[in-house]
């Protein structure tokens, strides 16, 4: 089966799934129709920002294993939720105002990727298992930084915080959904200026600059590009640790293929038939009785050991 023939595939699954997930025992059509339409289009973003910036994370640091989330992009983005509530309270015009919020996360998480570069990528030479304890260690910090603002704040202020905390894709943040469609749609576009470089970045730092690439230009863009991906990823249904990691390696697996123009757009299909798919199961099986970032957690986590055991033999 060619590339083309396997896209089309996998968008005529998932253009499935969506239709049923929209007129699926549709009976109040006036009612229903908005809200699922407004839930399907966070599913479709969600699942395509986190999908596309893991490729391209992957690409970056130049292994399948590490994902934005894992190198504590989500953390971060719980811990500025967290110290704006402890700072300035749940009332304040910097949580109230959604906009405003999601301005001030993008600002820090951008921020944070330059840190990030300069602090990981600008030297080389970095290994797998060197930028995985980094990234627990960052992991764990944020967590701790956000569990002990959380305990000695007041517990009416823990509520609001505690509702940033779970991905949960029955309440959607509706405020943010189109100014984060438009934010993707131009992430996007200011995207294919690089994609011609994603194929040489995967040899390697040397061989990309052999071959003429500017790396430290492109990465910066690139890393900056990744950290307002996963802001708008949890910024409408909150942090969701593995499923980057199982859609880039299914997508890999399945495109078998190099080529990043092949595995981004299989990337994000793959995520968004895991998550419409998943919905559907979890509203129509399970009757809500388990949230779908609890079922892609635990199946990404379960392949996450078997990655990082499939790596250690190569030792």
């Amino acid at each position: 089966m060619g590339y083309k023939t396997k896209l089309i595939v996998l968008a005529g699954l998932s253009l499935t799934l969506v239709v049923l997930f929209l007129f699926l025992d549709l009976n109040n059509w006036e009612y229903a129709l908005p809200r699922r339409g407004t839930k399907i289009f966070a599913i479709v973003i969600t699942g395509a920002a986190i999908a596309f910036s893991t490729v391209i994370f992957q690409t970056i640091t130049n292994n399948r294993i590490l994902t934005p989330s894992i190198i504590g992009l989500d953390s971060l983005y719980m811990l500025i939720q967290t110290f704006l509530i402890f700072m300035f309270g749940s009332t304040s015009v910097m949580v109230l105002n959604k906009h405003l919020n999601f301005g001030i996360s993008v600002i820090v998480m951008v921020l944070f990727a330059g840190l990030l570069y300069k602090t990981l990528f600008k030297k080389g030479g970095q290994n797998i298992f060197f930028l995985l304890l980094v990234g627990i260690v960052l992991g764990t910090l944020f967590g701790s930084l956000s569990t002990f603002m959380q305990v000695i704040i007041d517990p009416n202020e823990f509520l609001s915080v505690q509702n940033r905390m779970f991905a949960s894709f029955n309440n959607v943040n509706t405020d943010l959904l189109w100014l984060s469609i438009t934010l993707f749609f131009l992430i996007s576009l200011y995207y294919f200026r690089f994609n011609k470089y994603l194929d040489v970045l995967s040899l390697g730092r040397e061989h990309a600059i052999n071959l003429g690439v500017d790396y430290d230009y492109v990465i910066k863009r690139l890393l900056v590009i990744v950290a307002m991906l996963i802001s708008i990823a949890t910024a409408l249904v909150g942090p969701i640790t593995f499923l980057g990691l199982l859609v880039a390696n299914v997508a890999y697996e399945f495109m078998k293929t190099y080529k990043h123009s092949y595995i981004i757009i299989a990337a994000m299909l793959i995520s968004i038939i895991a998550l419409v798919g998943g919905q559907l199961i979890v509203e129509r099986i399970f009757s809500f009785a388990t949230p779908l970032s609890v079922i892609v957690n635990f199946v990404g986590g379960v392949y996450f050991l078997y990655l990082l055991l499939k790596e250690s033999k190569k030792w």
